[in-house]
């Protein structure tokens, strides 16, 4: 098979204003196992929605913005329902910032021989396929915009502003995560950037730049994340996966406890995750293991075992639907920590 007909069938977003899962999650609240775990999800969200004193936290981990979600997280940010992001590189930028640039994630299959994609200059992600030579213009693309910064450490979050402000201009897509957190004042925080195709251009930038360069300063992330939740009056986590984004922000509590500034553990949890606890890890410990670090309170704490891509557009359509989100305080984070 030749590339083109590999890259023939484009992964399309899904739209969860465009369906009512109020029926479906209304049913399941009074099922059993993962249905009922669902449900108390939607709910437990739609409390932090509802809290006037809550800040959401959304975490992403995982390939879900490339598997068809990528839309539900934007609604979620032009909506009203998150208002910081603690995200792995490749979800902002491999992904999103990807797809901005007019780049497409294409349905593929995860029983395919790997060396024909490698001969076709393709990526795999399970059962979907990248164009390896429009992931490396991704690459030059945050080169580009290194280049054209003030040579001095950032803070992922302020990098990635930067690329918001980069994109109002030059985007293909407009309907980005990035550019919608940039024109929302949502902080976005990737604590490992440059494990994503920000690390391939910013290495390029350091080589072409070695005497005066943009850096990324992942202990200004913890410091900047950390004073939103001081500055928060209470806090409720909405996490995809588990790993760094997970800990990183659940660590906050944590952090400002080491500054001196006691601040309430996180009061609402979700984590809707695959992984197994019983290695010790669960990507990051579950929700009432965090509990015993001081860091989630477990009165309203709801794991869900699931692949996220298969009951996040249900939990998101019915929040969408219940139509709190409407009342909302926006907390605008960007603007505390710019100052």
């Amino acid at each position: 098979m030749k590339k083109k007909e590999l890259l023939k069938e484009v992964v399309k977003h899904i739209d969860v204003k465009s369906f009512d899962s109020t029926p479906i999650i209304n049913a399941m609240r009074d099922m059993s196992f993962t249905s009922r775990d669902t449900a108390a999800a939607a709910d437990i969200l739609n409390m932090m929605i509802r809290d006037k004193g809550c800040t959401v936290f959304l975490t992403l981990a995982g390939s879900t913005s490339a598997g068809g979600c990528m839309q539900v997280y934007v609604d979620m940010v032009k909506n009203n329902m998150v208002d910081t992001i603690v995200a792995t590189g490749a979800s902002i930028v491999d992904m999103d910032f990807f797809e901005a640039l007019g780049y497409k994630h294409y349905k593929g299959s995860y029983n395919v021989d790997d060396h024909l994609l490698r001969d076709n200059y393709i990526d795999r992600i399970y059962d979907t396929y990248i164009d390896e030579q429009e992931l490396q213009a991704c690459d030059m693309t945050i080169n580009k915009i290194a280049n054209a910064l003030e040579p001095r450490p950032y803070s992922s979050r302020e990098f990635i502003r930067e690329m918001g402000k980069w994109l109002v201009k030059n985007s293909k897509k407009k309907d980005s995560l990035i550019q919608a957190c940039y024109e929302n004042n949502v902080p976005i925080f990737c604590p490992a950037f440059s494990d994503s195709s920000a690390g391939f251009g910013l290495v390029k930038h350091q080589w072409d730049n070695p005497k005066k360069h943009v850096s990324i300063d992942s202990v200004a992330d913890f410091l900047e994340l950390t004073k939103i939740k001081m500055a928060a009056k209470g806090s409720g986590l909405f996490m995809i996966g588990g790993g760094v984004p997970k800990n990183f922000v659940q660590d906050t509590v944590i952090c400002a406890e080491v500054l001196g500034k006691e601040v309430p553990m996180h009061k609402y949890a979700i984590q809707i995750t695959v992984a197994d606890p019983r290695d010790g890890a669960c990507s990051s410990s579950t929700l009432k293991e965090a509990s015993s670090w001081g860091k989630v309170d477990t009165e309203y704490e709801k794991m869900v075992y699931a692949e996220a891509t298969s009951v996040l557009p249900l939990i998101i359509s019915y929040v969408y639907h219940k139509k709190d989100w409407k009342k909302r305080k926006k907390y605008e984070w960007t603007k505390m920590l710019d100052k």
